[in-house]
C-alpha cells in the first residue's frame, strides 16, 4: 500500500495544503491498494560501493562538537541512483518509566549532510542548519546519483549529550526504495562500525605561554 507524507500546513485562501493532500490522499486510497510501490521505478539491481574513509573522533567530551565523516565511492561502471547511508546509533532506547518516546539522544545533529537553505523564505537568522541531505526515512541521508569512480563526502556536526562508550553503525543503500543494493567487494553489504567514548567533563586545559595556543593538560611548571 501506498505510504503518504503530509507537508507542513500553509494557508491557501481559506483553506490548508495539508487538508488538500489530505483529501488526494483519501482519494487514492478509496481507489483501492493495488497502486504501485514507491520503489516500483527502483531497478533491482546491486552496484559497487565503497567505504573511502570514515572518521569520528574516538575520544570525545559533552557539550563539544563533533563531526562524522564518511566519504563513499562508486566502484562499479554504473551510476548509482541515489546511495543513501542509514545511522542507527545517534539515540539509544531507555527504559526510564513513562516517557513520551524511549529514544533519547546520544548526539545531537546540529548539521546534516548537504548544504542548508540558501534564501530562508523570512528574514531570520539561522542557528542549526538541518543540510539538504536529509529524506522522509528515519536517520537517513542521500546526496543525489553517484557516477562511476566519483566521491561522495557525508558529514554531521553533531554534539555528544550522553556520556559512556558507543558504537556508531551505518549503512549504506543503493537507494531509497530498497531494490538497489550497494555491495562491497565480496558481495556482502556495505557499512561499518565506529566505537567512540564520550567523557562526562571536558579536559583540564591551558594557554601554552609560547605558542599561545590552548591545549589539553596542566600548565608544565615554569623554569
Amino acid at each position: 500500500m501506498q505510504r503518504w507524507y503530509l507537508p507542513r500546513t500553509v494557508k491557501l485562501r481559506g483553506t490548508t495544503a495539508a487538508a488538500v493532500a489530505l483529501a488526494a490522499a483519501a482519494g487514492a486510497l478509496a481507489s483501492g491498494c493495488g497502486e504501485s510501490q514507491q520503489n516500483s521505478a527502483e531497478k533491482q539491481a546491486h552496484y559497487r560501493v565503497d567505504v573511502v574513509n570514515a572518521s569520528f573522533a574516538p575520544k570525545q567530551y559533552v557539550a563539544r562538537q563533533e563531526k562524522l565523516t564518511i566519504t563513499i565511492r562508486n566502484a562499479g561502471s554504473e551510476t548509482v541512483p541515489s546511495p543513501a547511508i542509514s545511522i542507527r546509533s545517534f539515540s539509544y532506547h531507555s527504559t526510564f518509566p513513562e516517557l513520551a518516546d524511549p529514544l533519547r539522544p546520544v548526539w545531537v545533529v546540529e548539521k546534516g549532510p548537504g548544504p542548508g537553505a540558501s534564501e530562508p523564505p523570512v528574514s531570520t537568522q539561522e542557528v542549526s542548519q538541518p543540510g539538504g541531505a536529509q529524506t522522509v526515512y528515519v536517520s537517513t541521508w542521500t546526496l543525489g546519483p553517484l557516477k562511476s569512480g566519483a566521491q561522495q563526502t557525508f558529514t554531521w556536526e553533531v554534539v555528544p549529550v550522553k556520556p559512556g562508550k558507543w558504537d556508531v553503525t551505518y549503512e549504506v543503500a543503493g537507494a531509497l526504495g530498497g531494490n538497489a543494493k550497494a555491495v562491497s567487494a565480496s558481495g556482502g553489504t556495505v557499512g561499518g562500525k565506529l566505537s567512540v567514548h564520550i567523557a562526562d567533563k571536558p579536559p583540564l586545559t591551558h594557554v601554552n605561554p609560547r605558542t599561545g595556543r590552548v591545549e589539553e593538560g596542566t600548565l608544565p611548571p615554569s623554569g
